[in-house]
């Protein structure tokens, strides 16, 4: 397998070497016939990963030691790097989300981050949380798609004077932001198509710079296939002629492909690995949460670009094996990276902060509640039933609704912190009911059963039992019998949802709808505080949402 993906990236290495831009000599101020060697360091989708796990894996305090090892080396041998970030600093680990991601936005500053593309996490807390994260650093937060009141909210591009050569980094964010963000939190801000503003953009860029980088949070799909989602990265290169390189994010994948059009979803961290090339532009991803630092190294010459090599570098990530005594431990896959000192020293200040806040027992669980994103976002799971039932108690609903992408990790067997908590829940949303009548109740489960396994928006349920055939459903109970039309139902869902978030109906002028103004997380907090101990199984779903 490694064979074959090295001679992948050779032949594909060899494929790609004129500058997208592709203009004569003499558009920057670099020497005639010398060889730039330019390196563009990359990360994406950090999600409040400031401190390493509990395997040690991945930190910004390790991250800074192989970027400060590049760049020397790139330094000692005469040439140039950046280093970028496709977006989504904010959201994931609760002692990140408590402090509004501070940690992650200071430690990046001291790594040296050049630039980032605006994310669609950025915006899950108030904007003004958003202009006090741009304070804390010293790069450019970057987007040509997002306008407020009808100007562009954040620098579209940066240029960059490399020896002479002129390199543009402009930022793009998907469209999908405005259904995935609460909306009450975004009212006068406009997601236009990215791939329109890199349209109208690019050709001015190539006027201005010898390279034109893209630094995007809108998904790698391979060969373009993006489903529900937004169009991406390979859809943007092939409609968009110019530019060179595309540092992405947010579809959280290594970008590594085994063959034209076929990516490697199974890539081994050390691996070689072959980036994606679309008409001219070469794309990449660093999968997620800091657990590679991508590395590309270019040669510049007479408005020429050649790259030269292309890696991801794992910071500390391990693998289970098994000891000759039978047992198994961690180990890593590539050499262990020392965290830098000075950072870890910096960081832990935040770390301690946040984890004498967290480390609270909320209540204990019998078995694991599953809520992992491969799972929950694909089938009916027992965290979706608790999730359910939590809401259906606060509010003495009939039924509930929830939006998979809304449940962000699973609550652990054994001891439940409020840690644990935060990490299903940490966007903030509100609990919310809606009163309707029995043929309104039918169209919102309709609505919910068609969304798309996979999807965020992907619908969990609890007290209904439902057949869906197809994605349309084709029947339905709610607390055992079938939907009677003349009667009321009362449906709990989330803020986000009834705002329209993920697509859904929106519920905010409904003259049933009420805002509880409860946390979602502290409504999970009470219920697991209220029912402990916890026995799992009675969360099963036991087949109640059937799907053919």
């Amino acid at each position: 397998m490694r064979t074959e993906l090295k001679s992948i990236a050779v032949s594909l290495l060899a494929a790609g070497l004129l500058s997208a831009c592709a203009t004569p000599p003499g558009k920057g101020n670099y020497d005639s016939g010398k060889v730039y060697k330019i390196t563009i360091l990359h990360t994406n989708d950090h999600h409040g990963r400031f401190w390493p796990n509990s395997d040690g894996e991945y930190g910004l305090a390790a991250q800074k030691t192989v970027v400060d090892k590049v760049r020397a080396e790139v330094k000692a041998e005469g040439g140039y790097m950046l280093l970028l970030s496709g977006g989504d600093i904010n959201t994931g680990v609760p002692e990140s989300d408590l402090q509004n991601a501070e940690p992650d936005f200071r430690g990046m500053d001291r790594i040296g981050y050049d630039a980032m593309a605006v994310g669609n996490h950025e915006f899950d807390k108030p904007v003004p949380v958003l202009m006090q994260q741009r304070k804390w650093i010293n790069f450019p937060m970057l987007s040509a798609n997002i306008y407020q009141d009808g100007k562009r909210m954040f620098d579209p591009y940066a240029m960059f004077n490399l020896g002479g050569v002129k390199v543009a980094v402009m930022g793009l964010t998907t469209d999908d932001t405005a259904k995935m963000v609460n909306p009450a939190q975004i009212k006068g801000i406009e997601f236009k198509s990215p791939i329109a503003e890199a349209a109208k953009l690019v050709p001015e860029l190539c006027q201005q710079a010898d390279i034109v980088i893209a630094a995007t949070h809108m998904g790698h799909y391979a060969d373009g296939n993006h489903g529900v989602n937004a169009p991406g990265d390979v859809e943007m290169a092939r409609a968009v002629k110019g530019l060179d390189l595309i540092v992405g994010g947010h579809s959280q994948n290594p970008v590594c492909m085994k063959a034209e059009n076929v990516r490697d979803d199974a890539y081994v961290p050390g691996a070689p690995c072959a980036p994606d090339r679309q008409n001219g532009a070469w794309i990449v991803q660093a999968h997620e949460w800091g657990k590679y630092v991508g590395r590309a190294d270019f040669e510049f010459r007479n408005g020429k670009l050649k790259l030269a090599k292309y890696q991801l570098i794992p910071v500390n990530l391990k693998k289970t094996v098994k000891t000759a005594d039978g047992k198994t431990e961690k180990v890593p896959y590539t050499e262990l990276i020392p965290e830098d000192n000075k950072l870890r020293s910096f960081l832990k200040a935040y770390q301690d902060k946040g984890q004498a806040e967290l480390g609270v027992k909320v209540g204990e669980l019998s078995a694991k509640l599953e809520g992992d994103r491969s799972v929950v976002r694909g089938q009916p799971t027992n965290l979706g039933v608790f999730v359910g039932e939590a809401m259906m108690a606060r509010t003495q609903a009939d039924f509930a609704v929830i939006n998979s992408g809304g449940i962000r990790d699973s609550l652990p067997a054994g001891v439940v912190s409020y840690k644990d908590v935060l990490k299903v829940f940490p966007f903030g949303s509100t609990l919310a009911y809606v009163d309707m009548s029995g043929v309104e109740a039918l169209d919102y489960l309709k609505a919910a059963a068609r969304m798309t396994p996979g999807a965020g928006a992907f619908a969990q349920f609890a007290g209904v039992k439902l057949r869906i055939v197809g994605g349309e459903l084709q029947q339905a109970e709610v607390g055992g019998k079938a939907i009677a039309p003349a009667k009321r139902y009362r449906v709990a869902i989330n803020s986000f949802m009834a705002s329209g978030g993920d697509g859904y109906p929106k519920m905010m002028e409904h003259p049933g709808y009420v805002n509880t103004g409860f946390v979602d997380a502290e409504v999970l907090k009470d219920y697991v505080a209220k029912h402990s101990p916890i026995r799992a199984e009675r969360y099963a779903p036991a087949g109640a949402v059937a799907r053919e």
